[in-house]
């Protein structure tokens, strides 16, 4: 793999790396999120490839559905305003001149865990991202499972965990996301009455009732989603990112109670290794990935 610009899209952050064939981090920087946001996205490339002219390729993740043959987002939130039916592969491949690939966020840092992280020499992963909302990607015998007439392969946030619960940013009631996800704990502390953020929501649990009964509910939740999964696709290890995992030593106790409850057989459950990095890596390998 020569010179990549891996491109991480979130609702208030792009994560621009230049990632080199060793896969060292040769330039990282963070921007604001800007709306409408193409062509501000073509516009920054542009700047990039301008100060580094040996990139070879361009991998992105990005929040939304996406159709990862033709480099299209099928569908995107209300965090992305504008995103929805966005051409990203096409336009980006005319404006640069380079080959561009365009995938899910989550399945990006899921190809990064299954490759060279948390889940490396495993078969059959399962990956979930409690950030924000909750992502999901699936790495199957070493290949991402994505894409799909829809776009929407392994969308875990959005099964329906409580049909007819609290109002997903898709539009339906009860995903996964409005409870096992930082907007969720989020959520159901502020119904419970505190004014506490989620990390802090875990420190209380060592010596409060009721933030000890709101873990325990977010922990069985998480539970549920994981045997669920293993229903479907029997993997070898769930690896579990995102910021609510800067907490994980406090309610892993909890949620290992509750899987030796509700698991068909024992999986392995682990931390990613690459943390806030996984999403420029893993679009970064996009290119490798599809291009091999």
């Amino acid at each position: 793999m020569k010179n990549v610009l891996g491109i991480d899209i979130g609702g208030t952050k792009i994560r621009f790396a230049v990632i080199g064939a060793d896969g060292t981090f040769i330039y990282d920087e963070k921007i604001s999120t800007k709306f409408p946001l193409y062509p501000y996205l073509e516009n920054q490339i542009l700047s990039i490839l301008q100060q580094f002219p040996d990139i070879d390729s361009i991998g992105i993740g990005t929040h939304g559905f996406v159709d990862p043959v033709k480099g299209s987002i099928i569908f995107s939130t209300d965090a992305l305003p504008g995103w929805t039916g966005t051409e990203l592969k096409q336009q980006l491949e005319r404006a640069t001149g380079k080959l561009v690939e365009v995938e899910n966020d989550a399945n990006c840092a899921a190809l990064a865990e299954a490759k060279f992280g948390a889940a490396k020499g495993l078969g059959r992963v399962v990956c979930l991202t409690l950030g924000t909302g909750l992502g999901g990607g699936i790495v199957w015998d070493g290949k991402l499972l994505s894409g799909g007439p829809h776009g929407g392969a392994a969308e875990l946030g959005h099964m329906t965990l409580y049909p007819g619960g609290a109002l997903c940013a898709c539009g339906r009631k009860g995903c996964n996301e409005q409870y096992v996800s930082g907007t969720g704990l989020r959520r159901i502390i502020h119904e419970a009455g505190l004014a506490v953020e989620p990390e802090q929501l875990f420190e209380m649990a060592q010596h409060d009732e009721q933030a000890t009964k709101l873990v325990d509910v977010f922990t069985r939740d998480l539970a549920i989603v994981i045997s669920s999964l293993q229903a479907v696709f029997d993997m070898d290890a769930v690896v579990i990112g995102g910021g609510v995992c800067e907490s994980a030593d406090l309610w892993m106790p909890n949620l290992h109670r509750h899987l030796a409850e509700l698991l068909l057989n024992p999986v392995e459950v682990k931390i990613a290794e690459f943390g806030n990095e996984a999403g420029v890596l893993g679009a970064a390998l996009l290119v490798q990935e599809n291009n091999a």
